[in-house]
């Protein structure tokens, strides 16, 4: 529906409580939920697009082609808790979207040379860490990037700009045939829907939100890799950039979030590894797992899914727990008691 976005779905599923219950209500009713227009009540109850989605499932099914919509447990948790984060997901391949360790490498489609080779490297250093490697097959960095995850045996998906029913840019057809087995395309685009310039900056969106780290490998001042780490930096997650030759407009953008203090400066995977402690191995695990024994279910659950993320907003939380408002905040109270969960800014709750 082209005037329901994510922000506005969920304002209905809040509203009416779930999808059918949605299309099932009265337009007098719709409206009186915030937000809620006419126009949009009206775009609601229209027959044709429950025609339309009932054709996208029967081609999902003739393709192979997996939904995941924001309640199922395998929606990745790192993208649940981002406002903006899609209702709806469509996956092709072989992918756990919960990995323990998620890197995104992203960068300019024309790479020199150096940094050609300082993305291999940076994949093949990250091989011990078994992260999933998450980029949009593109070309330049981000093609590099998924070729050499597949070398090293790495799991690595990439996030599309358009609908599964085509592959752009088609010359990396191959590549995302080999992605199958190890990894996987995805997208929040139904089929029939085209690589417009205006979908990729929403794709580069949940590049950032799938993510625990964004590599920005080579860029320009301008262009998706910034935008990728601006959503990032937005989303509280870590990023890196490599340094390049100060006057080398290629390397521009990595220089400048250096020098804003928007990216950590990044020569090696060995300086990733150390900020996100991947090379650490805790003590207090023995002691973490000591307390997940003298949890409720419900405490334990709640536990597992910020796990997953930064943090969590609590509509987020409601959603993936099944607990109501009033649970959770008990829920949440006896864990903030226990020293195991903390509340962040704009009810947002965070592991200790």
């Amino acid at each position: 529906m082209p005037r329901v976005g994510p922000v506005v779905a969920r304002q209905l599923l809040a509203g009416c409580g779930s999808a059918q219950a949605v299309l099932n209500e009265k337009k007098s009713h719709l409206v009186k939920i915030p937000g809620i227009g006419p126009a949009v009540a009206s775009e609601i109850k229209a027959e044709q697009y429950l025609a339309a989605a009932e054709k996208e499932v029967r081609w999902m099914e003739r393709k192979s082609v997996q939904m995941i919509t924001w309640t199922d447990s395998v929606y990745p948790v790192r993208l649940s808790h981002i406002e903006s984060s899609p209702l709806v997901l469509f996956l092709k391949g072989n992918v756990d979207l919960n990995a323990r360790r998620t890197v995104a490498i992203v960068g300019t489609r024309s790479p020199s040379d150096y940094a050609k080779s300082v993305c291999s490297r940076i994949v093949e250093e990250l091989q011990d860490m078994q992260p999933l490697i998450v980029s949009g097959l593109a070309y330049g960095i981000d093609i590099i990037a998924h070729k050499t995850s597949l070398e090293a045996q790495l799991p690595t998906v990439a996030v599309l700009g358009h609908g599964l029913d085509r592959l752009y840019p088609a010359v990396h057809s191959k590549i995302a045939e080999a992605m199958m087995e190890q990894g996987g395309i995805l997208t929040e685009f139904m089929s029939g829907t085209m690589p417009d310039k205006e979908n990729f900056p929403m794709r580069n969106r949940i590049i950032a939100g799938l993510s625990d780290a964004v590599v920005v490998v080579e860029s320009g001042r301008k262009g998706g890799s910034i935008i990728t780490a601006e959503f990032a930096n937005d989303f509280h997650k870590d990023v890196f950039a490599v340094p390049g030759q100060v006057d080398n407009p290629h390397s521009a953008g990595c220089n400048f979030l250096i020098k804003t203090h928007k990216a950590h400066l990044m020569e090696s995977a060995a300086d990733l590894s150390e900020l996100m402690r991947w090379d650490v191995k805790s003590p207090g695990r023995v002691i973490q797992t000591q307390l997940m024994l003298d949890l409720s279910p419900e405490e334990q659950s709640t536990v597992s899914l910020l796990q997953g993320s930064k943090d969590m907003h609590i509509d987020a939380l409601i959603y993936h727990s099944a607990l109501n408002p009033g649970q959770l905040a008990g829920v949440l109270l006896n864990l903030e008691c226990k020293g195991l969960v903390k509340s962040m800014p704009g009810r947002k709750f965070a592991l200790a």
